[in-house]
């Protein structure tokens, strides 16, 4: 994400080493990983029961499956995601 400085927007840069690094789990991980999908898998059925096959159901199951995608990164980064903000 970056913005023109030379406007007086604001740059923000990420830590790209740290985001594209291996981050192994820890046993307290992978517990948290299991309750995550355990969670959305639910929510998942919940919407397969009560919502009649077509697009927007699957749309729905696919944005359940990202967010506990993102919801893993976002365990597997330590909350370190790391951001550089520079004002100008």
């Amino acid at each position: 994400m970056l913005s023109d400085k030379s406007a007086g927007a604001t740059v923000t840069a990420f830590d790209l080493d740290h985001i594209f690094q291996y981050h192994a789990p820890d046993s307290n991980d992978l517990v948290k990983y299991h309750d995550i999908r355990e969670a959305g898998k639910t929510f998942a059925e919940v919407i397969l029961k009560n919502i009649d096959s077509c697009a927007d159901q699957e749309y729905t199951i696919r944005l359940i499956r990202e967010a506990v995608m993102f919801a893993n990164a976002a365990i597997a980064l330590k909350g370190r995601l790391k951001k550089v903000v520079e004002r100008s």
